[in-house]
């Protein structure tokens, strides 16, 4: 069954939020803004994304936008707004965006990226948390903050472990505006998509991980790539085989080394 929104996700004016076929949708929804970034929109995120992570009728996530600009980064009053803060202020307002990364990056849920336009800045800050990011030819891609005064900062702990130290310097750096090939080129992009078949190759992929991946092995993993990069070999390897150790237990591998020795198909969406 559909996941009917409570009060409070109605409630949102930024932000839609809806689940089919086991997928929860969260569509940045202000494209006479170009979907840019401030803190009321960071807040809704979060709440939308607080909701999927506990919405048991959906067991993977698509991040995706109206109108023609996937998100152009922090919204142009806010950056005005933002003249008159003093550090508490600004350090306050910095953190809220960094528990969204954050958020999104160690969520128990696959997220999924639907770029159809344009991702800059805190926009493609957005692209970068998503596990996988489909994208079309003409997006464009770029963190460019530099070319403001500003710092891609939060954005930068994420990006290296992404696609390393050197690529990162190269993007952040320069803060040049690149192409969506380039972009998957960096390791951005998971696939580059035509327009007109964004929407259903997002959902069939999702629906693939639905129905074929077990949603507590998809979310151990994500937790395990989320802590392995910070220790040491010795410990990310001990810490590796607990979590082996554990999931050999788990009532979801019972059922599906059961299912491979019966030579049955099993179907983890149900």
């Amino acid at each position: 069954m559909d996941n009917m929104p409570t009060q409070e996700l109605e409630a949102l004016r930024y932000i839609r939020y809806e689940s089919r076929d086991a997928i929860g949708y969260i569509t940045l929804n202000r494209p006479d803004k170009r979907n840019a970034l401030s803190y009321d929109v960071v807040s809704e995120l979060k709440q939308a994304f607080e909701f999927a992570e506990e919405d048991e009728t959906c067991k993977v996530i698509v991040l995706r936008a109206e109108g023609a600009v996937f998100c152009a980064g922090a919204d142009l009053g806010y950056i005005q707004e933002l003249q008159g803060f003093g550090y508490t202020d600004n350090l306050a307002d910095s953190t809220h965006l960094m528990q969204l990364f954050h958020q999104i990056y160690t969520l128990k849920k696959v997220v999924i990226g639907q770029v159809q336009g344009h991702a800059l800045a805190g926009g493609c800050g957005l692209a970068t948390i998503c596990d996988f990011a489909f994208a079309v030819p003409e997006a464009k891609f770029g963190y460019t903050e530099v070319k403001i005064g500003f710092l891609p900062a939060i954005v930068s702990v994420f990006l290296v472990r992404k696609i390393g130290e050197a690529r990162t310097k190269q993007l952040l750096l320069t803060g040049d505006v690149i192409t969506a090939q380039a972009a998957a080129d960096f390791g951005l992009v998971t696939f580059l998509v035509p327009k007109e078949e964004l929407a259903d190759q997002v959902y069939q992929f999702a629906r693939r991980l639905c129905v074929e991946n077990s949603g507590q092995s998809m979310e151990l993993t994500k937790e395990m790539l989320a802590r392995i990069p910070e220790m040491p070999l010795e410990d990310s390897l001990r810490y590796a085989a607990q979590m082996n150790a554990e999931a050999r237990g788990s009532l979801d591998c019972r059922r599906g080394i059961a299912a491979f020795l019966n030579k049955e198909k099993i179907t983890w969406d149900n």
